[in-house]
């Protein structure tokens, strides 16, 4: 295939990595934007993107780029680009429901010739063995023979603006030779960075699973640390400050581990290697080491409130942050609401506040209702769960007058001189 600015892109599910590779498409290629939610189509029809990653002149400016949230509105496309999420359910299982819908979608509307390329996080072997089958189902078609495929997964860092798209080296993969080498010269044409030819869809698959199972084991040994530093009255941070001066120690620091990358990734992983009769003991033991934090932070908290005598009946706490990470609105799988849990589970009155949600998204998703206004001297114990340049630009000063005269700060961020606050992760 011959790629032309009159070669049309489809890319299916507009989020967080959707609307920036679309964006980036467009740029080059006809490329229309699909995501079944109208409302979603309908701001940024007008110029409103609520993830924060592409701004309103970006989309004014994108003069090849439209949206759509009807199937029919892909007709003659010639590349299909899915990136829908991938989530994980209640009990920690892949929830493919996303992905096999989006098959399901694009293989009733694909034609011979079309390529089909899949960027949302996977197991190995998932592309070939669950999506593709999908995309011959609907079709008709046969894989290879009549559409190629390939896998390339996203590398998107929500509320990073350093880290693009553009800047981070693509993982480019293929079902045979030819599209093999198709799909890395599409994604060459966008990605500046330049790519990585995988030798196989299942090598790419695997790469990009391990990329966040890798740093969420590094945290957990840092969230272990945490706990047994604590118990030695050891500062975690004085401790890795120090030990980050040598050349080779790798600086990862301990926290909440959530969100649709890290805190997910590890059991798609975990769930393969289980299907074929293989128990990861490593992995597994750093997800029980992260899910386990906010019991270890709410615990301490509540201690630390304890010893101050204040009587946790009557009193009241503030969370400040609810998002899974700082500078973003994305509350997906957020281990603040863990925190809440916890919190409920000992009758603790609280609020949560964060300038970065949508307090409608954070009550259909978590039935939590926001704080909208900070009120002064009115908790006994502030939470700093998350680290919003707005909260550092507070100042600990500003955090104080929030808290009544024996009130304290736990610092779960280290957004503070340690010296500042009441104590810190």
């Amino acid at each position: 295939m011959n790629f032309k600015k009159d070669t049309q892109i489809a890319v299916i599910g507009l989020g967080y990595v959707g609307l920036p590779l679309a964006l980036a498409f467009s740029r080059l290629y006809k490329t229309i934007g699909y995501d079944v939610n109208p409302m979603r189509i309908n701001n940024l029809e007008q110029g409103a993107d609520e993830t924060l990653e592409v701004s309103s002149e970006d989309l004014a400016s994108a003069d090849l780029l439209s949206f759509t949230s009807e199937l029919d509105g892909l007709n003659d496309s010639d590349i299909y680009v899915i990136t829908v999420p991938t989530p994980i359910d209640n009990y920690n299982r892949p929830d493919l429901n996303p992905l096999i819908s989006a098959s399901k979608a694009v293989g009733s509307v694909l034609t011979k010739g079309n390529i089909v390329i899949y960027e949302s996080t996977v197991y190995p072997g998932a592309t070939e063995e669950i999506c593709v089958p999908e995309l011959e189902k609907q079709s008709g078609l046969k894989a290879i023979k009549d559409f190629s495929y390939g896998y390339s997964p996203e590398r998107i860092n929500p509320g990073d603006k350093i880290n693009r798209l553009e800047s981070i080296i693509k993982l480019t993969s293929g079902s045979c030779p030819k599209a093999r080498k198709e799909i890395d010269y599409l994604y060459q044409s966008i990605v500046p960075a330049g790519t990585h030819s995988c030798e196989s869809v299942r090598v790419a698959e695997a790469a990009k699973v391990i990329e966040n199972t890798q740093r969420d084991i590094n945290i957990a040994l840092m969230n272990e640390l945490t706990v047994l530093f604590d118990k030695l009255d050891l500062d975690v941070n004085d401790v890795l400050d120090a030990a980050s001066t040598k050349w080779n120690f790798l600086d990862f620091r301990p926290g909440l581990v959530g969100g649709h990358c890290i805190g997910v990734d590890p059991y798609y992983l975990t769930h393969k290697s289980q299907e074929i009769g293989f128990h990861p003991e490593i992995i597994l033991a750093g997800r029980r080491i992260n899910d386990s934090m906010a019991s270890y932070v709410t615990s301490k908290f509540i201690g630390q409130l304890l010893q101050r005598k204040i009587d946790l009946t009557v009193g009241k706490v503030l969370l400040l942050g609810f998002t899974f990470k700082e500078n973003c609105p994305d509350i997906r799988n957020t281990k603040v609401n863990d925190i809440v849990f916890e919190l409920e589970k000992l009758n603790i009155s609280f609020d949560v506040y964060d300038p970065f949600v949508d307090p409608q998204e954070a009550h259909n998703l978590y039935g939590l209702e926001m704080c909208s206004e900070l009120k002064e001297s009115h908790y006994d114990g502030v939470i700093v769960a998350v680290c919003h340049e707005g909260f550092k630009d507070m100042g600990v000063a500003g955090v104080r007058r929030l808290l009544k005269p024996h009130g304290i700060i736990y610092d779960l961020k280290a957004v503070f001189d340690k010296n500042e606050v009441d104590f810190r992760i």
